[in-house]
């Protein structure tokens, strides 16, 4: 990513933490699915399947519009594989359009040196791709033997930035699979970032010892990874819950391919509104909502988001939709979901807070 993007990128950040800060009654990250299709069938993975056309562009650019509306700050296309729509590159023009910080998570596979240029002109500000393994294998063929290309034709052509999100936990045959990736990662000066699995029933369950060994072993690597910041994988990675005050379906949004805003993607179904009728007033709502799933949540860019209002505004009556793990709520996806289209944002949010309680103080 040529340096004068990076510092761009970076101010746009700075300025949506700042918005963030000073008011409370708009989304800051939206994800938005324009195709549920995948071309891969990781077996951990209920996130895709292998049928659904894309969504039209014209129902897309409404969809962005309506984002625009709710004066989101960033909108992270996923999927499925997002790179799958035939006009993907028009969906983060209309989302730059509006001013909005655009990403897009993807699995790599369909990443050429044409589609890298294409989608630098499209105006892409961020891209995440998780690496699962170093070999393909029975469970995920997002290896690193497939994928090494890839990275290299990125980290010649784009204008982005990038992040590597490694895994561990839950069963992954090695782990040590997860330092080598982010080793390779820090070589081809891109940034990481580390998931930890939960199990098939949506638990979480404390690392083991060779698993232990490469968390710590990871977090080391200073700048280059940035899920050092959260006290949220410690807890996770001790089996241990979380206290903290989720603001899904307000400060965050997962929009499905039906249009539909839910919690995320872990607790699809609720508030289950169309986008086109979302509104402010569904944002205070949830803002103030206690969410009964939320000690034991996973899902890292709900929990990033969210810590701009971590100090602030105290939250009232538990929602009775979104049901603890075990509870007969189905369970979507079995990865902790690690998605950070703006890499400095831990660091500046611990700052920005800092900064703003200086001035309540005085």
């Amino acid at each position: 990513m040529k340096r004068s993007n990076k510092l761009r990128l970076r101010c746009r950040e700075i300025q949506m933490i700042v918005r963030g800060l000073l008011s409370t009654k708009h989304v800051l990250l939206a994800h938005i699915v324009p195709i549920r299709r995948c071309n891969l069938a990781c077996a951990y993975c209920n996130e895709y399947d292998d049928f659904s056309p894309p969504v039209p562009t014209d129902e897309m650019m409404r969809r962005i519009d309506r984002l625009a509306y709710l004066k989101t700050a960033i909108v992270t296309i996923s999927g499925g594989e997002p790179l799958m729509h035939p006009e993907i590159e028009t969906i983060i023009r209309r989302i730059r359009y509006h001013g909005m910080i655009a990403g897009l998570i993807t699995n790599g596979y369909l990443l050429t040196p044409k589609k890298i240029v294409a989608l630098n002109e499209a105006g892409l500000e961020h891209l995440q791709i998780s690496i699962d393994n170093i070999e393909p294998d029975d469970v995920s063929k997002k290896s690193l033997k497939v994928l090494d290309k890839k990275l290299q034709y990125l980290a010649e052509l784009a204008d982005f930035a990038v992040n590597i999100n490694s895994v561990i936990g839950g069963g992954i045959r090695n782990p040590e699979d997860a330092e080598v990736i982010t080793k390779r990662a820090v070589e081809l000066g891109f940034a990481s970032s580390l998931g930890i699995i939960h199990d098939g029933n949506g638990s979480m369950k404390p690392l083991n010892r060779s698993e232990e060994r490469v968390y710590r072993e990871i977090k080391t690597y200073g700048k280059h990874s940035y899920s050092r910041f959260y006290w949220f994988q410690e807890n996770l990675a001790r089996g241990k819950p979380n206290d903290w005050r989720c603001r899904a379906g307000a400060r965050y949004l997962y929009v499905c391919e039906d249009g539909l805003v839910h919690y995320c993607s872990q607790q699809r179904g609720y508030p289950g509104i169309p986008l086109e009728q979302y509104t402010f007033a569904d944002i205070e709502r949830e803002y103030f909502t206690r969410k009964a799933c939320a000690p034991h949540c996973t899902v890292g860019c709900v929990q990033k988001i969210s810590v701009i209002d971590h100090w602030r505004d105290p939250q009232e009556e538990f929602s009775t939709h979104p049901l603890p793990l075990g509870e007969g709520r189905v369970r979507v996806s079995k990865f902790e979901e690690t998605c950070d289209p703006h890499p400095a944002l831990p660091a500046a949010l611990s700052q920005g807070e800092r900064d703003l309680r200086r001035v309540s103080d005085a």
